[in-house]
């Protein structure tokens, strides 16, 4: 298991963004070298956790559960095949783009070391936006992308430090849960039903999932 890229990107105008000043950091390139990592600070006010990356829509991007987003190359792979066009790593707008490693699959809370400091947390999938679909240019992207669920993973920073291309991935933390980040993706978009599970993963989810999975179960039980 190991980082084929790290990505940043920076603020560029598009036609297909909500932000109000027309900007996204979604277009990540790859680059050589270490970057630096490290919590960011609060949603709403605080961007990537990866030095000279650009975050521009703070309200729905960005901060300390969503400071590292990674994606699996074999995911990446898989949708070239689909899609019948190459995708670069970084194509998603992932900052880590990795192998060997199930992505989607990982469990909230789940810990991977990178390098020899970096120590990451898995907190949730991530839900596709038209500022996504625009990017990657497909029609219908949102609903396909949904359908498959392969999401990737957004990540809180544990352990802060430099990272690059090449370094090992190691699991060091795997809960005994089976709460995903793919399952997590599920209960917040097209499987409210399976809401009262995440609560198994406690606080190491996404914060906002975690109050969310909590109403659900005080209003319908579970």
């Amino acid at each position: 298991m190991r980082l084929l890229s790290v990505n940043v990107g920076r603020a560029k105008s598009v036609p297909y963004t909500s932000h109000p000043d027309g900007v996204t950091g979604i277009d990540k390139r790859p680059v050589e070298g270490p970057v630096r990592v490290a919590a960011p600070g609060p949603k709403g006010t605080a961007g990537s956790g990866l030095a000279g990356d650009a975050v521009c829509n703070l309200r729905h991007h960005g901060g300390n559960d969503q400071a590292v987003y990674a994606v699996a190359r074999e995911d990446l792979d898989d949708w070239e095949r689909e899609l019948g066009r190459t995708l670069a790593n970084g194509a998603f707008g992932e900052n880590l783009t990795t192998t060997g490693l199930d992505v989607s699959g990982a469990r909230i809370g789940e810990r991977w070391r990178i390098g020899s400091e970096v120590v990451l947390e898995v907190t949730a999938g991530r839900i596709p936006c038209l500022t996504f679909q625009g990017h990657v240019g497909e029609k219908g992207w949102v609903r396909r992308f949904t359908r498959k669920a392969a999401t990737g993973a957004y990540l809180r920073v544990i352990a802060p430090g430099e990272i690059r291309a090449g370094d090992a991935v190691e699991i060091v933390h795997l809960p005994e849960h089976d709460v995903t980040a793919r399952m997590q993706f599920q209960a917040v978009t097209t499987h409210r039903e399976l809401l009262p599970r995440l609560l198994a993963a406690g606080e190491a989810l996404h914060a906002e999932t975690l109050a969310l999975a909590r109403k659900y179960v005080a209003e319908q039980g579970g």
